[in-house]
This record gives structure tokens, sequence and C-alpha cells, in this order.
């Protein structure tokens, strides 16, 4: 009966990291192409009312991801969201913060002349923004990237709010969950401990496999 108990849970361990797995690492993905486009249309085209719509990107820095909690959820229930993949998965989609640091760096390491040139070539904008402006400012979508994953991957109110199944946690909510259960039964306490030194693992990963893209930014531009 135990060893079943321990063969359920650590079941439950493995689909919880592969959750967090799917939360931060496609949510960081999707949102960093996101927040890249975002910056490079707000500092390569000029359109009517730019600067204030970039304001209110910037406003929405200075707004608690927990203040928007609720109001995501009620969302989420009339569209039927709740408690399902998508409902952790779309909110971290938007990152202002990101979309700032996005057009930073296009300022940065994208030249005006080179998207010059490739439309003289007869690339169109899409072309130019995926073959060259993407390349280009990679230093920056890593950071965003990392910014996110690690955030994501942190979360713990927003899957609190959206997730009633246990089988859709993510691994903080799952290890809170366990810790919970400690006082009652001490058997939790390993699983928790080991729980949370792999929690570590793919964040060491992804800073120690992404630091040259980190680095050929800090160093782009110091010779020319």
């Amino acid at each position: 009966m135990v060893g079943g108990r321990r063969c359920s849970n650590t079941a439950f361990c493995f689909r919880w990291y592969l959750n967090s797995l799917l939360y931060a690492g496609g949510g960081a993905i999707v949102c960093s192409l996101i927040c890249v486009a975002a910056g490079y249309a707000f500092d390569k085209y000029e359109f009517r009312g730019k600067e204030k719509l970039f304001g209110l990107v910037l406003m929405g820095v200075l707004v608690p991801t927990t203040a928007l909690a609720l109001p995501m959820y009620l969302l989420a229930s009339k569209t039927g969201l709740v408690n399902t993949y998508w409902s952790v998965l779309i909110p971290v989609l938007v990152n202002p913060f990101g979309v700032y640091l996005a057009r930073v760096f296009s300022t940065g390491y994208i030249p005006n002349e080179a998207l010059e040139a490739a439309r003289i070539d007869g690339a169109g904008e899409l072309r130019v923004f995926w073959s060259i402006g993407l390349r280009m400012v990679m230093p920056g979508f890593v950071t965003v990237f990392l910014f996110q994953f690690t955030a994501i991957w942190n979360n713990f109110f927003l899957p609190l709010v959206m997730l009633s199944d246990r089988k859709l946690f993510p691994l903080s909510l799952g290890l809170c969950s366990w810790n919970t259960n400690t006082h009652g039964e001490p058997s939790f306490y390993p699983l928790v401990v080991t729980g949370s030194l792999l929690a570590v693992i793919p964040l060491i990963v992804a800073f120690v496999s992404l630091q040259r893209h980190w680095k050929a930014g800090l160093t782009a531009g110091s010779v020319k």
C-alpha cells in the first residue's frame, strides 16, 4: 500500500515537472517572440499614436500580476478556460517589460541601413524581421526569454487561482500542496526536498546554455 502511494506520488511529481516545462518553456518562447516583434515595431515603424501606445505598455509594468489574477479568472471563467492548460499559458504570453527591453535592444542592435538594404532587394516586411531583425536582436530575445522563463517557472498565484485539477498543477503548486501535508504525514518531507532540488535544475541549464548570447550582447559594438 505504501509502495503504491509512493509510485503515485512519483508519477504526480513527474507530471508536475512536465507541466512546468510546458508552461515555462512554451510560454516564454511565444512571449519572447511577441515582445521582440512589438519592440521592433515600436522602434522601426512610424504610426499614429505610437508613443502614447508605448506609454500604455509602460504603465502595464506598474501593475502587479497578483492584481490581475482575479480579473483574468473571471475572463477565463466566462470563456470556459478555467482548469485548463490555456488558463495558465495565455496570461503569461504578455509581458510589458519585455516589450520595453525589446525596443531598447532593437534600437541598439538593428541598424536601419540593414533593413533598407533588405527592402531594396525585394524582401517583405515579415521577411526583413524574421531573417534580419530577429537574428540581430537575438541577445534581447534571450534576455526576455530568461526573464519570462524564470517568472513562469516560479509562478504560484496564477495557477493557484486558475487550477483545481492536480494533473494540471505546475511543480511549484504541487510541491506546496505536498508541503501542507507534511505535518500529518512526515513521509512527504523527502518528496518536497527532492522536488525542490529538481526544480532548480531547468533554471541552471537555461542560464548556462544561453549565457553565450548574453556575452555576445554585452560585447557587441565594443570593437569597431
